[in-house]
């Protein structure tokens, strides 16, 4: 899920850089190893968005709306990355951070094509965020030092997306008929259970209790 995801966000940014899109840890030794213009995406950090957390499982239904699947409802979650450019010459690099900006700030969603075929079938869109302040528990000084390089002007790019929960059930086919047995207060169902009939010639005309099919013959029997 999460290359997916890497793979739309190098597909936005492709057109602001005739060089590359890369999504290494932007490290010194990686820098020194730059040899053209680059746009780097380095994902830095991966959280739940635990408000879009949902509980019970969801029917999949299939094109004539018979339940076949139940399954846990998808966990989001916020990738967090920061988008840096890698020239030689810093008025360079800010044309390609404009550049990417120009690209970004339009798709305050990802939808259409540019969300992942996996994801389809539970999201048609993921929001988007560019440059928003991160939250106070984030400091970008803390990861320049993690990564140990000098501080650059970055992006930071946050995608949401959806991330399918295991186990899904089968369910069993739908009915599609239906058998009744009447039973009466003795919980012998009413086609076993022996009728009154009248045999004919019985003094009085009194009904006698007999199994359909247990008259003998006729009046002389």
């Amino acid at each position: 899920m999460i290359h997916e995801i890497d793979e739309a966000l190098r597909r936005l940014l492709a057109p602001a850089v005739t060089g590359d899109v890369a999504f290494d840890a932007p490290t010194r030794d990686w820098a020194a190893r730059r040899n053209a213009p680059t746009l780097n995406a380095y994902l830095y950090d991966i959280r739940e968005d635990v408000a879009r957390r949902e509980r019970g499982a969801y029917a999949e239904r299939d094109a004539g709306g018979a339940v076949t699947r139940r399954r846990q409802p998808p966990r989001w979650f916020r990738l967090s990355y920061l988008v840096t450019a890698w020239t030689s010459r810093p008025e360079d690099e800010h044309r390609l951070l404009a550049g990417a900006m120009a690209l970004l700030l339009p798709h305050e969603v990802l939808a259409g094509d540019a969300v992942p075929e996996s994801v389809r079938p539970i999201a048609a869109s993921l929001p988007l965020t560019v440059a928003v302040p991160p939250a106070e528990s984030r400091s970008f000084a803390d990861i320049w030092s993690a990564l140990g390089g000098e501080l650059k002007p970055s992006l930071d790019v946050v995608i949401t997306t959806p991330f399918p929960v295991t186990p899904v059930y089968d369910v069993a086919p739908p009915v599609t008929e239906a058998e009744i047995v009447v039973r009466g207060t003795d919980g012998v169902p009413a086609a076993t259970r022996p009728r009154m009939i009248r045999r004919a010639g019985s003094k009085g005309g009194g009904a006698t209790s007999s199994a359909s099919g247990d008259a003998k013959g006729g009046a002389g029997a």
